[in-house]
């Protein structure tokens, strides 16, 4: 009996034993599923052993680089001259143009939108969440949508490229290993490259990107106004994050900072928002030229800080803006194209002229030069992020 015992034990000792080896290299074999990298490419292990301020820099300082391609792009790639060409015949049928997004992709929006209606095509932009939950029984009223997405993995974006809607839908997006870009029918790529900060180069190239398809679609030539924001952007760029410690130690201490824009600044007001907020932790407030006057500037104090985009056919109302501000104690960052005065209330920062709407990218430098100082000195609210996690609503 106990010779039977110790063979059985012996039996089910090596059983359990090969089972272990079997099993083990079984799941030692099976390969591990590649996380879901920023637009579908792995990033190179220098760049993961960046730090989030190191990051946000180097992706501040490709602008020009990707804006340039984008710009090439969309010159001379026939693809793309495809897409556009039936995007034109879609713009002829009666309705409005819809620009649709979220977050950065909303204040590129914005920019699309407005110089769509300045080219005399009516137009709207509006926000994928709302227009998700709200407006599904008067989509089929309009000429077409505009999706604009740098992921392609948002939770909305994605329902609104699998709804049923009877009119054609575009994606302008910056991942084509994406759910939406599998989805969409007509699509543009907007060519920014992986980016693991909050959205800079991905916001300027969505930005330019919605811009050149409005113009496209409402027969507009685009070429010699882009050729005058390549020529200034690169120094503009250099220029205002030269100017980012002096933007930092003017806000110091402020409680709120409001960014205030009018046409296609609206978009980048709110994109200076969305940057300091996530970037830096700080409260800060996208509004428009009159929504700000119509009631934010009655709260305004010794407190209070605004950056004013007094830029294009609307200038002389921001600086008015800015004016009033300072005659209720708050202090400004008054951008814009021509000179004025400092004061120890008012910080003026010259930009270049460039075409409308294109100061949707030259006035967002201000709020992202700012945002890198702070990080800076005091670190940042984010660590960067390399691959997409779970969308939810």
């Amino acid at each position: 009996m106990k010779k039977a015992a110790e063979s059985a034990d012996s039996t089910w000792g090596c059983f359990r034993l090969r089972a272990y080896f079997v099993l083990g290299a079984t799941m030692d074999d099976t390969p591990k599923k590649e996380p879901n990298w920023i637009a579908g490419v792995k990033p190179p292990s220098e760049l993961l052993a960046m730090g989030m301020a190191e990051i946000y820099e180097k992706e501040c300082r490709e602008q020009p680089e990707r804006l340039a391609e984008l710009f090439r792009a969309y010159a001379e790639d026939k693809a793309i001259f495809e897409e556009l060409k039936k995007l034109r015949q879609i713009a002829l049928t009666p309705g409005p143009i819809l620009f649709i997004g979220m977050g950065a992709s909303y204040c590129s929006s914005i920019a699309g939108s407005v110089w769509m209606q300045s080219c005399g095509r009516s137009s709207f932009f509006v926000d994928a969440g709302e227009w998700l939950h709200y407006s599904s029984e008067v989509w089929d009223q309009v000429a077409a949508s505009i999706l604009t997405t740098a992921s392609g993995e948002s939770a909305e974006l994605v329902q609104l490229c699998r709804r049923n809607t009877k009119k054609p839908l575009a994606l302008v997006c910056n991942n084509e290993k994406s759910p939406c870009w599998s989805l969409a029918q007509q699509k543009l790529p907007i060519l920014a490259g992986p980016e693991y900060g909050n959205a800079t180069k991905t916001y300027t190239n969505s930005t330019a990107a919605c811009i050149l398809l409005a113009a496209h679609m409402a027969g507009h030539a685009w070429q010699s106004d882009a050729a005058r924001v390549q020529e200034v952007y690169s120094d503009a760029l250099n220029q205002i994050f030269s100017l980012r410690s002096d933007l930092e130690k003017f806000c110091r201490g402020a409680a709120t900072i409001e960014l205030i824009g009018r046409g296609a600044a609206y978009g980048a007001a709110i994109m200076g928002a969305l940057c300091m907020r996530e970037m830096a932790g700080n409260r800060a407030v996208g509004h428009s030229g009159a929504g700000f006057r119509h009631g934010p500037l009655l709260d305004v104090n010794a407190s209070s800080i605004a950056i004013i985009f007094a830029l294009a056919r609307t200038a002389e109302l921001g600086v008015k803006l800015a004016r009033d501000c300072n005659a209720r104690s708050g202090k400004v960052i008054l951008v814009s194209t021509e000179d004025h005065q400092p004061s120890e209330k008012l910080l003026p920062i010259k930009l270049n002229a460039v075409p409308e709407p294109w100061e949707a990218l030259t006035s967002v430098l201000v709020p992202q030069a700012l945002t890198f100082s702070m990080i800076e000195q005091y670190g940042a609210n984010l660590s960067p992020r390399f691959h997409y996690g779970i969308m939810q609503e």
